[in-house]
């Protein structure tokens, strides 16, 4: 138990923590690779590529837009509005439950 809690203390410390974290609950481990996270990106057409690492409970992925879950989305957001938008992606389970695997990247559109 010491360990574990030296070793969340050395990752809070580096600000991995999160990164290193997000997957515990299952294993799994979500991590977006477009765009990169601080892009400055043309709204007409953002493609979103993600890895999931699934873990003992991970089915498949949810996506959020700005906080708001996109049912049913096929990997390209349209007409994004001019400024900043946060994109997250989260690990679910078979019945959509949310796991602790996260990735989220901030990009800014033109």
């Amino acid at each position: 138990m010491t360990c574990a809690i030296v070793l969340v203390g050395v990752l809070a410390v580096n600000g991995a923590a999160s990164a290193v974290l997000a997957g515990d609950e299952d294993g799994s481990k979500v991590t977006i690779t477009a765009p990169a996270d601080g892009a400055s990106v043309d709204g007409a057409s953002v493609d979103l590529k993600y890895e999931l690492a699934k873990g003992v409970k991970a089915h498949h992925a949810h996506v959020y837009l700005d906080g708001q879950y996109q049912k049913g989305f096929k990997g390209t957001f349209t007409n994004l509005a001019p400024g900043k938008h946060e994109i997250k992606v989260v690990a679910a389970t078979d019945d959509h439950k949310m796991l602790a695997a996260e990735s989220v990247v901030t990009i800014e559109v033109k």
